[in-house]
């Protein structure tokens, strides 16, 4: 169960079975957590309400709303932080692998957000104050770039951008395995795992979702890819790596957590970084271009994947392999180069 979300699903061979009994299976909670949740008139099915003793039918449609925990007050700490760009409007952080971007229960201090209102500056309060002005988020154990809007003004700006496909978003990765040809897009809608609320997987009925791989290096057992986020779900690069055979190295959630001897990862790593972020600036409208080398962990399982040690010491590793080349570096397009 996450929180603060709403999730769907329908009944197929669940027909007959009670609500509050479904209700807990989909969204990993107990029973009477379940009966709650109904009682207080946060599930539909079908659009209406029913009783935790309604017996489902084939076909069914039981969306959940489960609410946010009560209020709780975000404290500011003084935690050192990488600002790779600031104005009065925005700023850029590139955020270290293990800090997550968030409060949420059971990481209520030493997260980003944290760190953000520690720093005394102003901050957009249209995201809520856990949130914090951030326009979009990073996984725990990604590095890498991430942008904050300082004013509610901004932060609109930036995020219809982000929802316009205007904010280009390029990661690197590498993958188990090797892709069957240099160039791949997946294309499938991320949702909510329906048997693991803690995953995402891809559903039928989950959100649209795109990314775009190209592969710039074949080493003995893994691919080293750019990834260019057309949408911005939750685990994206990491889930469409993992459905289609070829998991991120190091990712413990989604199958490709073996070999960190091989890969020489530290625990609870993996292997994929937000390296390059271009974006319009929301006031002055002048194209941003923001690079982050890979951070030393990384650099080192690369050197080991590839069996190239100078790598391991090379200031930003990615420009051997072309990861800043597209055809796109001549120029913006509309507000970035999507």
């Amino acid at each position: 169960m996450t929180e603060g979300t709403t999730y769907r699903f329908t009944v197929d061979e669940e027909a007959g079975e009670r609500l509050d009994l479904l209700v807990a299976r989909y969204g990993g909670l107990s029973r009477t957590q379940a009966a709650t949740l109904i009682a207080n008139g946060h599930v539909q099915v079908n659009g209406g309400a029913q009783k935790a003793s309604y017996r489902a039918e084939t076909g069914d449609t039981v969306q959940v709303a489960v609410p946010p925990p009560p209020g709780r007050e975000i404290i500011p700490e003084q935690i050192p932080l990488d600002i790779v760009y600031e104005d009065e409007h925005l700023l850029v952080v590139d955020k270290a692998a293990g800090m997550v971007v968030h409060p949420a229960p059971g990481n209520w201090s030493g997260t980003l957000v944290n760190a953000l209102m520690g720093r005394g500056e102003p901050l957009a309060e249209g995201g809520g104050e856990d949130r914090a002005g951030l326009v979009h988020r990073l996984d725990k154990d990604t590095s890498g770039l991430l942008v904050v809007a300082k004013t509610d003004t901004s932060h609109r700006i930036l995020s219809t951008a982000l929802a316009a496909r205007q904010v280009t978003r390029r990661y690197v990765a590498v993958c188990w395995g090797h892709l069957a040809s240099d160039t791949l897009t997946v294309d499938k809608p991320i949702a909510r795992d329906p048997r693991d609320r803690t995953r995402m997987a891809i559903v039928l009925t989950g959100k649209a979702a795109r990314t775009d791989f190209v592969r710039l290096a074949r080493f003995d057992s893994v691919d080293l890819l750019r990834a260019h986020l057309h949408s911005g779900r939750t685990h994206q690069i990491r889930v469409h790596l993992s459905s289609v055979g070829h998991p991120v190295i190091g990712d413990d959630t989604y199958g490709g957590g073996g070999g960190r001897k091989l890969a020489a990862l530290p625990p609870r790593r993996h292997f994929l970084h937000a390296a390059w972020l271009r974006f319009r600036h929301p006031v002055s409208g002048e194209v941003i271009d923001l690079r982050s080398p890979l951070p030393e962990d990384l650099r080192q399982s690369l050197a080991a994947l590839s069996d190239m040690p100078e790598l391991a010491t090379h200031q930003d590793p990615l420009d051997i392999f072309g990861f800043y080349r597209t055809e796109e570096n001549a120029g913006p397009r509309g507000a970035a180069d999507e």
